[in-house]
């Protein structure tokens, strides 16, 4: 028996209506959607931390919720997981004609920008818009970037990042006038909702992925927040018990210490 088999069934087991479990049992595509979403997660953070024993149980736990959802969609009589492999297989064959056809594509960039190409003329075939498809439930900093790079392809962009960062500069600036003007909350979210946006478009003109950006920002902040800690700590004080003065000059000092480590 091969190991997907086995998978196969051992997910047939585990939904099995006389013999198998109360709690996969009662699970639906919405209920277990979360838990993919969670376990993507978990693959990128043992990628991030290079971690590749983890990420050989991380991506097993990924492939289990494809076998999930494949088999509640098989007892529905809509597909099984054979057919989840054929569509992948006949997409990468078709997205790949100089490997499986006759084109001829000498870099990973020109690579993209074929495959690129190629999911627009599928989805102008179907008469789709160019931003159909970008999954409402990817992060929201992911799915600005993605919408970005789709208006992009039918020339909907600057010409360069100086652009974008004018727009961005704007954009502040229409944030700052509404909070000097005290506007209502819904005013402000908007706003702020426009600079995020804009931050992203950057990010794509540099080529830096807007996530990865963040998660390198929460790791400094998480970091230096610590040092500070560590220090009144050796103090015997609290973060409650300093001023924000003195937080902000240890701030500064494990700054330094960064910097020249």
């Amino acid at each position: 028996m091969s190991s997907i088999t086995r998978l196969l069934d051992i997910m047939a087991r585990l939904r099995d209506p006389q013999r198998g479990c109360p709690w996969d049992l009662e699970q639906t595509f919405r209920t277990i959607a979360p838990y993919t979403i969670e376990e993507a997660y978990e693959v990128a953070d043992a990628i991030e931390r290079d971690d590749l024993a983890s990420l050989r149980g991380e991506l097993g736990d990924l492939l289990f919720q494809v076998v999930f959802h494949a088999q509640m969609a098989s007892e529905r009589g809509a597909f099984a997981f054979d057919d989840v492999v054929a569509a992948i297989s006949d997409k990468l064959e078709r997205r790949h004609p100089h490997v499986f056809g006759d084109a001829r594509i000498d870099s990973a960039a020109a690579q993209t920008v074929a495959w690129e190409e190629q999911k627009r003329l599928e989805r102008e075939r179907a008469g789709a818009s160019v931003l159909d498809d970008v999954p409402l439930a990817l992060p929201a900093l992911t799915r600005a970037n993605k919408l970005g790079k789709r208006a992009a392809l039918v020339g909907f962009e600057w010409p360069d990042v100086a652009g974008a960062l004018d727009k961005l500069d704007e954009e502040l600036g229409e944030l700052r006038k509404e909070v000097a003007e005290q506007a209502g909350e819904a005013a402000i979210t908007n706003e702020l909702g426009d600079v995020l946006f804009c931050v992203v478009n950057v990010c794509r003109y540099l080529k830096i992925d807007p996530e990865t950006a963040l998660r390198g920002a929460n790791a400094k902040f998480e970091r230096r927040f610590g040092y500070v800690e560590h220090r009144l700590r050796e103090q015997g004080r609290s973060t409650r018990e300093a001023t924000l003065e003195e937080m902000d000059r240890l701030w500064d000092e494990g700054k330094e210490r960064e910097k020249n480590a």
